[in-house]
């Protein structure tokens, strides 16, 4: 198959994304709330024998059904990743949540190509919720068209960010300044907070200190639905970008929301809004 990072994404790769999550899923559900043995990996991040068990799956369906493709994981070393096409996965994104009972924590599943993200995959194994963005697809939850809302002004945004222990050093004040001028801001927003800005009832959301395998697959779920999503410094994301992303519904909040990630005071911008 021909596959280019410039036309519409294949219904064949959408289709046995689908695939994948399904499978996922049913693992993860059958492991939820059932006291799971937990580690502590080198960057002091917790895993569990199922983060494990659900990236071996994935990986071992991508190899059976296209033996050519990298796979770039959370929890295993990479394997062909200056393929033409590269999987990238993050079995459970939010790996406390799912330790502590939490039903918010997902799977991101996301395909590059020539190291751009043309299909991405949000699911919420045990609310059941799963957004799916593709290069020329509109994006689906659950099958219905979901679309980003209309909000150009930050004085109405709600803001949705990672932990605040992620927002520290040098990402702090430029967080700060957003945060000061939006509506409010929710902490801790999960894997759940990309849907809730592509099906619109969120506006913004940063993170920093993230990888490629936390946000990639959010990358077409978001612009699918009418979004955009960018690093810090307004470049597209790729398999090469950094830790940091904005991802916004309105294209109207982007540009002063840049603005105020690449300075150190509030103002101006901040406060015409909120005139």
């Amino acid at each position: 198959m021909t596959v280019s990072s410039a036309t519409a994404t294949p219904a064949e790769f959408i289709r046995f994304a689908q695939e994948l999550a399904d499978a996922s899923r049913a693992l993860i559900r059958s492991r939820f709330r059932r006291n799971a043995d937990v580690e502590m990996k080198p960057d002091n991040t917790p895993v569990t024998a199922t983060d494990l068990e659900v990236e071996a799956l994935i990986r071992s369906m991508i190899a059976d059904r296209y033996p050519t493709h990298g796979v770039i994981g959370e929890e295993h070393p990479a394997s062909a990743a200056a393929a033409e096409c590269v999987w990238v996965v993050d079995p459970i994104d939010g790996t406390r949540s799912f330790i502590a009972g939490r039903p918010v924590f997902g799977t991101l599943i996301a395909l590059a190509v020539d190291a751009v993200p043309v299909l991405g995959l949000v699911d919420i194994p045990i609310t059941e919720e799963r957004w799916v963005g593709a290069k020329g697809h509109a994006t689906l939850l659950n099958g219905e068209v979901a679309r980003t809302r209309a909000c150009p002004a930050a004085a109405q945004a709600i803001l949705l960010a990672t932990s605040p222990e992620y927002l520290d050093g040098d990402a702090a004040q430029p967080f700060a300044n957003v945060a000061a001028a939006s509506r409010f801001t929710i902490y801790d927003a999960g894997t759940q907070g990309y849907g809730l800005v592509a099906s619109g009832h969120a506006d913004i959301m940063i993170a920093a200190r993230y990888g490629i395998v936390d946000y990639l697959a959010a990358v077409p779920v978001i612009e699918g639905a009418g979004g955009i999503m960018r690093d810090w410094n307004g470049a597209p994301l790729t398999l090469h970008s950094g830790d940091r992303f904005v991802a916004v519904g309105d294209a109207a909040l982007l540009p002063g929301t840049l603005e105020l990630l690449g300075r150190a005071e509030t103002k101006g911008w901040a406060h015409a809004e909120r005139a």
